[in-house]
């Protein structure tokens, strides 16, 4: 069972807008074990609805239309779906009385004729009722095609895709079993991590697909699956992810299907050990901090952070000697350890980390090299630190180091 997505909006082909509405119906759509073919954004034009319309009935089995339905002159996707399918449109009792409903309970004024043509849909579809806007979406079945077309709005969208289209395509097709399992890793760049595991993909069944995920120093290993046999497929993913999980074990961090993430596993330790943390940022600009403190929960073991990003904030707030920064550079291991070691004693954690670098493009107040960050670990027992080298281009240099730390305290802290 093949779908394709089709966004209409030149708002979406100018950049003004990021198109999420196909993400979140692929998203729910694959839940229930239909995939999608193809996503296709398009301008608010006649002839390049007309084409998308016709290219994706000759793609897919389903069609899904998102846009255009508003009341204003440059929404026409309703008029053109209607010429496609040579129909008429036709004013739909049910829909118009809700939209009277949510004008009498929202909008109090009175209905505007643009407003009640809102009630108008094609004579051959089924109106999918819109209960938070007055577009409602429509439900079209042709030669063994079915069309869908929904607004727009985000919130309404989802809504009649939750209540109204996810319902109808499972009651009327026998749709298999999609799973998704998706382990995390970090530390092992993709093309090593790819080596590592090679004859354990090679032999998987041929139902299982893996799928490489890279993002700047971490990497999610996707296994997907699909049929009809739901238990049976389960089991065969488990018994592939016991299969390769002895061969990533230093480097696995969790499954993402679970919500999890290295800073929560980080965050779920320290709170068994009833251990604490703070955190000393530099070129991170508090970006760790935030990863820990976006979890419920967090206050049990993050104490603080500071984000000493000028060199005077480093002598200033944090207590970094001046001699030690014009001696070793302000981008040193050295200066990465005296704030970690300053900020593990300001809030009296057991543990913290500290980042200082030059993510470029130019090189501040060090010679440091642009991409060269170092990272400080300290624990209740000793202090340590390395220096990388992260390329060149300042918003992945600065994730990059995000993630090394990470990466640095899931090692230290994990092994207790």
């Amino acid at each position: 069972m093949q779908t394709e997505i089709i966004t209409i909006g030149d708002e979406i082909l100018i950049g003004q807008i990021v198109d999420t509405n196909s993400a979140f119906i692929a998203e729910e759509l694959n839940k229930i074990g239909v995939s999608v073919y193809q996503i296709t954004s398009v301008q608010d034009d006649k002839k390049h609805i007309l084409k998308s319309l016709k290219e994706a009935e000759e793609n897919a089995d389903i069609i899904i239309i998102t846009g255009g339905l508003g009341p204003t002159k440059d929404d026409i996707t309703k008029h053109t779906i209607a010429e496609y399918f040579n129909d008429i449109l036709v004013q739909n009792e049910a829909v118009l009385k809700n939209i009277e409903a949510l004008w009498e309970k929202y909008i109090k004024q009175p209905l505007s004729q643009v407003n009640i043509d809102q009630a108008l849909i094609l004579s051959k579809s089924k109106p999918l009722m819109n209960r938070f806007g007055s577009a409602p979406g429509m439900w079209i079945e042709h030669q063994d095609k079915i069309f869908i077309s929904l607004p727009g709005v985000p919130f309404e969208m989802k809504a009649l895709i939750e209540n109204e289209v996810l319902p109808r395509l499972q009651k009327k097709y026998q749709l298999p079993f999609i799973l998704h399992k998706t382990l995390l890793t970090y530390g092992l760049g993709e093309s090593m991590l790819a080596a590592r595991i090679e004859d354990w993909e090679d032999n998987l069944p041929n139902y299982i697909k893996l799928a490489y995920l890279p993002n700047l120093g971490k990497v999610r290993l996707r296994l997907s699956a699909k049929g009809f046999n739901k238990e049976g497929i389960a089991n065969e993913v488990e018994k592939q992810i016991a299969l390769v999980l002895p061969l990533i074990q230093d480097v696995f961090v969790g499954y993402e299907d679970e919500e999890s993430s290295i800073e929560l596993m980080i965050g779920k330790q320290l709170t068994v050990l009833g251990k604490t943390i703070s955190t000393a940022e530099s070129c991170t600009g508090g970006m760790i901090a935030e990863k820990f403190t976006v979890n419920s929960g967090a206050s049990e073991y993050f104490k603080g952070s500071i984000v000493s990003y000028s060199t005077q904030s480093k002598i200033d707030v944090l207590g970094v000697s001046k001699s030690l920064i014009d001696n070793y550079s302000v981008v040193s291991t050295n200066v990465a350890e005296a704030m970690v070691k300053n900020v593990q004693e300001l809030f009296n954690t057991d543990y913290a980390v500290a980042t200082t670098g030059n993510a470029g493009p130019t090189k501040g107040d060090s010679n440091a090299d642009v991409g060269t960050v170092c990272i400080a670990i300290a624990t209740p027992s000793k202090v340590f630190s390395e220096e990388f080298q992260l390329g060149n281009h300042r918003v992945k240099v600065i994730h990059k180091a995000v993630n090394k730390a990470f990466e640095m305290l899931k090692k230290e802290i994990l092994k207790n």
